[in-house]
C-alpha cells in the first residue's frame, strides 16, 4: 500500500485532518493550501506542504513515513532549508513527521533537538493514537488506514455511517467515499473485489438510499474496481511516455502519487538513451 500518497490525498481534500492530529482548530485549515513547491537546487518537489497566505501562521511541512528511514530527519530539514532559501516566506514554519509506528523512528540528531524543544518539529506515532470512535471524518479514515483486518470491518462501517450523518456537502461525501474504497483496495491487495465486497458489506452499503442519492449522477458507480481503479490504471499507462521525456523514476512516483516500485517495473525505452 503507497500509504504516503493517500496520507496526502487526504490532506488535499480534507486539511483539517493536520491540525487534528496537532490538537489544533481545525478551522484553521481554511486559511491553507496543501500543496507540493518545487526545489530548484534538489531538481525535485517537496510534498506535503501547507502554506497560507495569513503571516501570522506558520508554514507546515509534512512527512508521512510507513517504513525504515535513517536519514528522513536530514532530509526532511535539507528540504525545508532549501525551501525557505527559495521562496523566502514571511512565515515561520513547523515541520509534522508522522511514523506508522514508534518502532520505525532513529534517534533524533542533536543538531535537530531544539527544533523538537522549541516545538518547530512535531513527532506523530499512528499505533499511539487515540482509537475511541470520534466525529472527526480524517481521524477516523487515518484509524482505518492503520487498522488490523479485523478492526476495519467495523471501522468501515462507522465512517460510512459518519460521512452520511455528518458531512453535507455531496462533493465531499463522494470524496470520502472513495477515499474509502480506494484504502481497501489498497491495503487488502491480497483479496478479490469480490471478496472485499464481501467482507466490508460494500454490496448492501450501496444499496442504501446516501449511496444511491451520493452516486445518482453516476461518476463513480460500479463496484471496487470502478472510477479508482481506472484511475490506478490511467496513471499507469502514462509511465512509459514519461521515461521517453526523460523524469526520473523517483519524479515520475512523486508526480503520480505511484510507489517506486510499481515504476520500476518499466524498462526505459529502448529507442531513447539517457
Amino acid at each position: 500500500m503507497k500509504t504516503d500518497s493517500i496520507f496526502y490525498e487526504l490532506f488535499q481534500y480534507l486539511p483539517e485532518t493536520l491540525f487534528s492530529l496537532l490538537n489544533l482548530p481545525s478551522e484553521l485549515a481554511q486559511q491553507y493550501q496543501f500543496l507540493s513547491q518545487e526545489l530548484k537546487q534538489l531538481s525535485k518537489r517537496i510534498d506535503g506542504v501547507f502554506l497560507t497566505d495569513n503571516i501570522n501562521q506558520p508554514i507546515y511541512f509534512v512527512e508521512v513515513q510507513f517504513q525504515n528511514d535513517n536519514n528522513l530527519y536530514q532530509r526532511l530539514f535539507t528540504e525545508i532549508f532549501m525551501y525557505l532559501g527559495q521562496y523566502n516566506p514571511p512565515n515561520d514554519f513547523r515541520a509534522l513527521v508522522i511514523w506508522a509506528n514508534h518502532k520505525l523512528d532513529y534517534p533524533l540528531p542533536k543538531y535537530y533537538e531544539s527544533f523538537r524543544q522549541s516545538g518547530k518539529l512535531e513527532i506523530i506515532y499512528l499505533d499511539q493514537l487515540d482509537f475511541e470512535p470520534s466525529d472527526n471524518i480524517g481521524i477516523e479514515i487515518v484509524k482505518l488506514i492503520v487498522a488490523s483486518e479485523e478492526k476495519a470491518k467495523t471501522q468501515v462501517k462507522y465512517l460510512f455511517d459518519l460521512t452520511e450523518n455528518t458531512i453535507k456537502n455531496s462533493t465531499k461525501q463522494k470524496y470520502t467515499v472513495e477515499l474509502i474504497e480506494k484504502i481497501l483496495i489498497y491495503k487488502f491487495t491480497q483479496y478479490s473485489r469480490e471478496e472485499l465486497d464481501k467482507m466490508f458489506t460494500l454490496t448492501d452499503f450501496k444499496k442504501t438510499r446516501f449511496y444511491q442519492d451520493t452516486y445518482s449522477e453516476g461518476k463513480l458507480e460500479g463496484k471496487l474496481e470502478g472510477k479508482l481503479e481506472g484511475k490506478l490504471e490511467g496513471k499507469i499507462e502514462t509511465i512509459p511516455e514519461l521515461l521517453k521525456l526523460g523524469l526520473t523514476r523517483e519524479q515520475i512516483a512523486r508526480a503520480l502519487h505511484l510507489s517506486i516500485d510499481i515504476v520500476n517495473q518499466f524498462p526505459i525505452p529502448k529507442e531513447e538513451n539517457y
